[in-house]
C-alpha cells in the first residue's frame, strides 16, 4: 500500500481512483492507519467510524467497476460533529449529547452518500460550535498541525485540522461568525462560507439559526468547490434553502490568472487601517497578494464599509439571542444527558443543563436571554437587528462598485492554546473581519496567503455578492495560480 495516498489533494485523489491507479479500500485504509497513527496528538476527531468508512469505500470500488458512481466516490471526508449521521454519534462536542446517535442524516451528508464519498469520521469543535479556538470542546483542545502549540481556530477547528494534518481529503464545516474561514485561516487550508441559503441546514445541530451556514473545508479551491457543488441546492426540508441553481464551482477554479483580468476588487479601509490591530506579516502578506491580483490585470479600489465597528457586537447580540433559543431544547427531558438527582421536574432541569453545558455555552445562553427578556429587547436586540440592515447595506453599496472585496481572514496567525482562555472579549475579537459576512448572509473564501515569522500561516479572505460562489472559486484559483506559479 502506498502511505502516501492520503496526502493528496481532493482532486489528485480523484483523477487516481478515475484512472484506476488505487482503490477506495486502499485509499481509506492509508487514511485510517493516518488518523490512528497521528490523531492522539492532534485530537481532530471525535468520533472515528473504521467499519463503516470500509464499507462505504467497497461500496465505491462496486460502483466505479459498474461504471455508475458519483462525484465523489471512494474519497475519504470528514464531517463536522454537529452535522447529524444516522447511526453515527453526533455530540455538539457537548456532555449533554456525549451519547447521542441520530436516526437520520443531515441533507449534506445525505449528498456526501449519494455522490459516493467515504465518510470516516466525526470531527472535533468548539462545543455547540460556540468559540474561536475549538479549546471549549468537551473532548479536549484541538492541536493545530501546521503550528504546533497554538490554537487550529474554531469551531471547525477539527476538521482544518484533519484537512492540515492529511486525514481527510475534505471536511465539512459550519460557519456562523467565521468558523470556517477562520480556523482555514489559521491553519493554512482553504474554507468556503456559501451565501445563507446555499446549502441546507436541514439536520446541523442549531447554534444561531439565521447566521448558521455549512461548508467545505480543503487543500485546494477546487477541492471545496467540488464539495459545494455536491452539497449545495435546494431542500424543501430547510425554509430558508434558496431555489437557485448550482454553479459550475469547478470549472470556475481553473480559469486561471487571466480569469482576474478587469475585475474590480475592493479593499475596505476599515480592515486593513492601523487601528485595526492586525499583525504586521499579515498586513505584509495580504498587501503581497493584492499586488499579485493587480499585477495580473485587476483593478484595486478602496471602499467603505463604515459600520463595520458594530459588527462585532451586533454578531454577539443576535447569535446569543438565538443560542438561547435554540439550546432550550436540551432540558435532560427529550433527549441527551439527564441528571441522575433531582428533587422535582425544575431541578431536573436545572441540573441537566448546568452538567450538560460547558463554561462558554453558558455564557452565551446568559447573554442571549438577558438581550431577550423584557426591559431590554427593544435597547439591545431591537437595535442589533437594526444594525445588522445597516452592515447588509454597507456591502449592497459595496457590490454596486466592485466583483468583490479582499481582506485578511483573521487579524493575527494562531495563538498559543491557553492564551485567550480566560479572556472572552479578546477571543470573540479573533473574528473581526467575518463577522460581518455572516450579518449579512454574503459568501467568504479563505486561502493561503504566507506565513508569519514562526511559520504560522496567513489567511487571505475574499468576499463576495449574494450567490457568487462562482466568482470567489474564480478569484481563489486564479490566486492560487499566482502564488504558486
Amino acid at each position: 500500500m502506498d502511505k502516501g495516498l492520503h496526502t493528496l489533494t481532493l482532486e489528485q485523489q480523484l483523477t487516481q481512483l478515475d484512472e484506476g491507479a488505487i482503490r477506495a479500500v486502499e485509499l481509506t485504509e492509508a487514511t485510517l492507519e493516518a488518523i490512528e497513527a497521528t490523531d492522539a496528538t492532534v485530537n481532530a476527531y471525535i468520533t472515528l467510524d473504521r467499519e463503516g468508512a470500509l464499507a462505504q469505500a467497497a461500496a465505491a470500488d462496486e460502483a466505479r467497476e459498474r461504471g455508475d458512481h458519483g462525484a465523489l466516490a471512494g474519497v475519504p471526508i470528514a464531517v463536522k460533529d454537529i452535522i447529524l449521521t444516522r447511526g453515527l454519534k453526533t455530540t455538539a462536542a457537548s456532555r449533554i449529547l456525549a451519547d447521542f446517535v441520530p436516526p437520520f442524516d443531515a441533507a449534506v451528508v445525505e449528498r456526501l452518500r449519494d455522490a459516493g464519498a467515504v465518510i470516516v469520521g466525526k470531527t472535533n469543535c468548539d462545543e455547540f460550535a460556540m468559540g474561536s479556538s475549538n479549546e471549549n470542546s468537551a473532548f479536549g483542545p484541538v492541536q493545530n498541525p501546521a503550528a504546533p502549540g497554538r490554537a487550529p481556530g474554531g469551531s471547525s477547528g477539527g476538521s482544518a485540522a484533519a484537512v492540515a494534518a492529511d486525514l481527510c481529503a475534505a471536511a465539512l464545516g459550519t460557519d456562523t461568525g467565521g468558523s470556517i474561514r477562520q480556523p482555514a485561516a489559521l491553519t493554512g487550508t482553504v474554507g468556503l462560507k456559501p451565501t445563507y441559503g446555499r446549502v441546507s441546514r436541514f439536520g446541523v445541530v442549531a447554534f444561531a439559526s439565521s447566521l448558521d451556514q455549512v461548508g467545505p473545508m480543503g487543500k485546494t479551491t477546487w477541492d471545496v468547490a467540488r464539495v459545494l457543488e455536491t452539497i449545495a441546492g435546494h431542500d424543501p426540508r430547510d425554509s430558508t434553502s434558496a431555489a437557485r441553481p448550482v454553479g459550475g464551482y469547478c470549472a470556475a477554479a481553473r480559469r486561471g490568472p487571466e480569469a482576474v483580468a478587469g475585475m474590480r476588487l475592493g479593499v475596505p479601509r476599515e480592515y486593513m487601517g492601523s487601528e485595526g490591530g492586525i499583525q504586521p506579516a499579515v498586513k505584509e502578506a495580504v498587501h503581497g497578494a493584492i499586488d499579485a491580483l493587480r499585477d495580473a490585470g485587476a483593478e484595486i479600489v478602496e471602499v467603505s464599509l463604515p459600520h463595520t465597528e458594530y459588527a462585532i457586537a451586533t454578531y454577539y447580540l443576535i447569535a446569543t439571542a438565538e443560542a438561547s433559543s435554540n439550546l432550550a431544547r436540551y432540558d435532560g427531558m427529550r433527549y441527551g444527558h439527564r441528571t441522575e438527582e433531582a428533587a422535582d421536574l425544575a431541578e431536573v432541569y436545572a441540573r441537566s443543563r448546568g452538567e450538560g453545558f460547558g463554561a462558554e455555552v453558558k455564557r452565551r445562553i446568559m447573554l442571549g436571554t438577558y438581550a431577550l427578556s423584557a426591559g431590554y429587547y427593544d435597547a439591545y436586540y431591537l437595535k442589533a437587528q437594526k444594525a445588522r440592515t445597516l452592515i447588509r447595506r454597507d456591502f449592497e453599496a459595496a457590490f454596486a462598485d466592485v466583483d468583490a472585496l479582499v481582506t485578511p481572514t483573521s487579524p493575527t496567525t494562531a495563538f498559543r492554546l491557553g492564551e485567550r482562555v480566560d479572556d472572552p472579549l479578546q477571543m470573540y475579537l479573533a473574528d473581526v473581519f467575518t463577522i460581518s459576512c455572516n450579518l449579512a448572509g454574503i459568501p467568504g473564501l479563505s486561502l493561503p496567503c504566507g506565513q508569519d515569522e514562526d511559520g504560522a500561516p496567513i489567511g487571505l479572505q475574499l468576499l463576495g455578492p449574494w450567490f457568487a460562489e462562482e466568482r470567489l472559486c474564480t478569484i481563489g484559483g486564479a490566486w492560487e495560480a499566482l502564488r504558486d506559479g
